[in-house]
């Protein structure tokens, strides 16, 4: 399946202590980006949390908010370990006596003290196991929104891939005719021109030139590149990185095919397709 790199879900559950909130929102970027807004009393959880959507993302800029709005009858959910506190507080009163030149611990320090805030009543292991629970449902339902999305636009791709397949098969047949045409019209000239010039020096001209506009070559890339592109889609899996590359590819067969053309029909053909690669490329940045 092709994944969308834009997404959201959320998720809540309700606890003694509260409800928790929880929501996962991601929109295109070239890497993987994660962010975490989170309270203090849950970043404990971070790395957990962010192996758990590693495994599923390998694109995207994507931020996970986690929240706590306490039940009114809930006991506070920090509080400070009274005796620890004591004790930090006269250690490092004894600390400077002996160093009077030692900072002293700010408010930041005491609150990241390790087992400074009491255990009682911060059940931890049943906020962890929810929180990751929560997170593991919000991950299903933000991948079923990739992937509803992806669907959108790999039938968006494939809709461009059969129009620029119809305009390439439409040119081609067309193609030796206008190059003979053109062929001949320059001949007629250079007789005119050069009435003395050496037919053989004039077919070897003709003959050069016709092979500089000759756009068969393009077309022909073009198709393979159409091929790989459907392949790819069909595959599915990460593959946004492939088909940006493929868009680069495309376009560089149109403006050849621009750049060589010798008819009117053959330049608009040119434009048609440049149009629709860049339809498709605007979309392919959104694919992970």
């Amino acid at each position: 399946m092709i994944y969308s790199m834009t997404g959201y879900a959320s998720a809540s559950r309700d606890l003694p202590l509260g409800t928790i909130s929880l929501e996962v929102r991601s929109v295109n970027h070239r890497y993987f980006d994660l962010q975490f807004r989170m309270p203090e009393e849950f970043r404990a959880f971070e790395p957990a949390m962010r192996e758990l959507l590693a495994a599923r993302l390998t694109r995207g800029k994507l931020e996970c908010r986690v929240g706590l709005t306490r039940a009114p009858t809930a006991p506070a959910l920090l509080e400070l370990d009274a005796a620890l506190l004591e004790r930090l507080a006269a250690l490092s009163a004894e600390v400077r006596g002996r160093i009077p030149e030692a900072a002293a611990l700010s408010v930041h320090d005491v609150l990241r003290w390790p087992g400074m805030f009491g255990g009682d009543n911060l059940p931890q292991d049943q906020l962890r196991e929810t929180v990751l629970s929560m997170l593991a449902g919000a991950i299903e339902d933000f991948t079923a929104t990739r992937g509803r999305e992806g669907a959108k636009l790999t039938t968006m791709l494939l809709e461009r891939v059969t129009s620029i397949e119809t305009l390439a098969t439409a040119v081609a047949p067309k193609v030796p005719a206008l190059v003979a045409a053109h062929q001949e019209k320059l001949t007629a000239r250079l007789r005119d021109a050069v009435a003395a010039l050496d037919e053989d020096r004039i077919r070897q001209e003709v003959a050069l030139f016709a092979t500089r506009i000759d756009v068969d070559e393009e077309l022909t890339r073009l198709r393979a590149h159409l091929s790989e592109l459907r392949r790819i889609l069909s595959k599915g899996g990460a593959v946004g990185k492939r088909l940006d590359f493929l868009m680069q590819e495309l376009n560089r067969e149109a403006n050849t095919l621009g750049s060589k053309s010798v008819d009117v029909e053959v330049s608009q053909t040119s434009m048609e397709l440049k149009v629709l690669i860049e339809q498709m490329r605007e979309q392919v940045q959104n694919i992970e």
